[in-house]
């Protein structure tokens, strides 16, 4: 049976943690930042757990990490 490809966009985008889940960097804090307020901009650079619905999706892109 061959190898399983690791899909290399989902792989740079996602990380997993010790206990299975799957961490994402949140969108929006790249440009254009001068309206948002600053509580905003702070929350946005906590990373965000992906929901389990998703999660089995994204295991099936990266299965090896």
């Amino acid at each position: 049976m061959p190898k399983m490809k690791t899909n290399r966009s989902a792989a740079k985008r996602f990380k997993t943690t010790a206990s299975g889940k799957i961490k994402y960097k949140k969108r929006g804090l790249r440009h254009c930042l001068e309206h948002v307020s600053k509580d905003t901009k702070r929350n946005l650079q906590k990373g965000g757990i992906l929901a389990a619905v998703e999660t089995k999706r994204i295991k099936l892109m990266i299965p090896y990490k």
